[in-house]
């Protein structure tokens, strides 16, 4: 139901399920916090990529013919515990985790989205948020995350209709970084996530709290934890380390 490929310092895991849109199994939301789990304690590994399986879906969320026969399966669409929540799966993970976006993301499949770091998507993806027309309401953050993303206008637009949002409307308004062509997603989600890697392992997993938690906090606040985490991190640098690095940057900068 997962898969994980492991190139140089990045990892792939990917939904496999294809026949079933990639549908958020019980099974497959367990194997998900424990790939990711163990990617994460991986010291080789730098940066994650998820992905789905085929072009018609990232995934189309909780599987709802498993739930339809199963009686307390339902409790699965509020669940707190990383291995039955998968967007908290994503977020617990300390090292960037990219979506690649190759077909639908509808419902539960779009707040595991939303719980990614960056975002890019092939033409033929797709966002819906279905949980009013189900006639639930939503358990793993989108009500939350997707407003923060597009704005409150736009959020309720989508939630309170329903509709799906296309690839390159969700681009204009901001939800993802890039859309490319189906042939071209995993390449340039590849390239992003290397060049992501070639980053100290360290630098990537503090950076990225910092943005997160300080998001979280009114601005003020998230200034001051800046500056508290910066004069931590800082104060470990040395003169020959800002030397060597800043070597690297230029070199870097002229090849590209």
């Amino acid at each position: 139901m997962l898969t994980v490929e492991r190139q140089d310092a990045v990892a792939v895991v990917t939904f496999n399920r294809p026949e079933a849109m990639n549908a958020l199994s019980r099974q497959l939301r367990a194997d998900l916090r424990q790939a990711l789990t163990e990617l994460d304690a991986n010291d080789a590994i730098r940066v994650i990529v998820l992905t789905g399986a085929g072009e018609r879906a990232f995934t189309a969320g909780l599987d709802l013919k498993e739930l339809s026969t199963d009686p307390l399966g339902m409790g699965a669409a509020n669940a707190t515990d990383p291995i039955e929540n998968p967007a908290r799966a994503v977020l617990a993970t300390r090292k960037p985790v990219i979506g690649a976006i190759n077909g639908v993301a509808i419902t539960g499949g779009f707040e595991v989205a939303l719980a990614c770091d960056v975002l890019i998507c092939s033409t033929n993806a797709r966002f819906a948020d279905t949980h009013a027309r189900v006639g639930i309401t939503p358990g793993w953050g989108l009500s939350q995350k997707l407003s923060r993303a597009i704005g409150p206008y736009r959020a309720k637009e989508l939630s309170l209709t329903g509709n799906f949002l296309s690839a390159q409307q969700a681009y204009d308004w901001g939800l993802v970084n890039r859309v490319v062509e189906p042939a071209e997603l995993m390449a340039a989600a590849l390239k992003l996530a290397h060049e992501m890697a070639s980053i100290e392992a360290d630098m990537l997993v503090t950076y990225k709290a910092m943005i997160d938690e300080g998001y979280a906090l009114a601005l003020g606040e998230g200034l001051q934890l800046e500056h508290e985490r910066s004069v931590a991190h800082n104060r470990e640098v040395t003169p020959e380390m800002v030397a060597q690095r800043r070597a690297a940057v230029q070199e870097r900068g002229r090849s590209q």
